[in-house]
């Protein structure tokens, strides 16, 4: 990718970046062991840490301010094409979100493919989002005021999740917090979006991501239900979504295109834009000013629909 078409603030974070080497297995296995310890960060004294079984995965982290908390929760889906990362990855994250926001964080770990390809992964996330619902009386959080996120591959993993609660009825969340999301396999299957080089995550990558998850070439003519969410035909009754991406990055059409639907089906929806920013560069740029400034922006849209009716 032309550095030029970056923002000056993040060339420095990204100038050595390169889109991570899924597509060998000394790359993929190197990655699987190095991204789980990546964002682990000492747990704060304000903070209680704890560690729940659930599903067929290795469970849940559930992150919890002392204080108890507003009686807000939030269902966290880490990234990783799919194919790797681990939801210790998020911690320093999910620590920011419990001071920021005062709710609970839930962080669902899932298995990955191609070992575990679809639907294993989202079985997972629906066994931490019931395991949420059923702890929800015991620890003082309202069923009500829970949102489901994730970003990448976890943004696409939510957005298939809030599709599949959607249809199965019974308790919704009260919103959808995308940041980058992987949502639409059509685009791994354009070959001409190789020639670019994405920055961190490249289509080259993307087509390992899905071809691992769906156990096929990517891009067919279907795809089994809730794999790719951006294949939905109808979105109507779809919680409020927040949708963040940067415009130089891979899955920037395919956000744009899916927020545009969301918002013709009648779902209240944020698409934010940041001008020059590559794949993830809240995570990998997370000190710059234009990271900070996204992530405020996102902030106070999930504590605007978490907040208590009577606030």
């Amino acid at each position: 990718m032309d550095m030029d078409l970056v923002d000056p603030e993040l060339r420095k974070p990204f100038r050595f970046m390169r889109s991570l080497p899924v597509g060998n297995r000394f790359g993929l296995a190197a990655l699987r062991a190095i991204m789980p310890l990546a964002g682990r960060a000492k747990v704060p004294d304000d903070i209680v840490f704890e560690t729940m079984p659930c599903g067929q995965a290795d469970g849940v982290r559930i992150y919890t301010p002392r204080s108890g908390g507003s009686g807000a929760a939030l269902l966290w889906i880490h990234g990783g094409g799919m194919i790797i990362g681990a939801a210790s990855q998020d911690d320093a994250r999910c620590f920011e979100l419990v001071r920021r926001l005062d709710l609970v964080v839930v962080s669902a770990e899932y298995r990955l493919a191609p070992e575990h390809p679809f639907p294993g992964p989202l079985d997972d996330c629906v066994a931490a989002w019931t395991w949420l619902l059923d702890s929800a009386a015991a620890r003082s959080i309202d069923v009500s005021r829970i949102a489901i996120g994730g970003q990448s591959a976890g943004g696409g993993l939510a957005a298939s999740l809030v599709q599949r609660i959607h249809d199965a009825g019974g308790a919704q969340p009260a919103a959808q917090w995308l940041f980058c999301p992987m949502l639409d396999d059509r685009t791994a299957a354009d070959r001409e979006l190789d020639v670019t080089k994405h920055l961190l995550w490249s289509n080259k990558a993307n087509r390992v991501g899905w071809a691992a998850y769906l156990g096929v070439e990517p891009g067919g003519a279907s795809t089994p239900e809730y794999a790719v969410p951006a294949r939905r035909v109808d979105l109507s009754g779809l919680p409020p979504a927040w949708i963040g991406t940067g415009d130089i990055e891979l899955f920037y059409d395919e956000n744009r295109t899916y927020a545009e639907a969301l918002d013709a089906a009648g779902v209240d929806c944020v698409l934010d834009v940041v001008p020059g920013a590559p794949h993830g560069f809240e995570t990998v740029a997370s000190g710059t000013d234009i990271a900070q400034a996204y992530l405020g922006r996102s902030f106070a849209w999930l504590e605007g629909r978490l907040a208590r009716p009577d606030v």
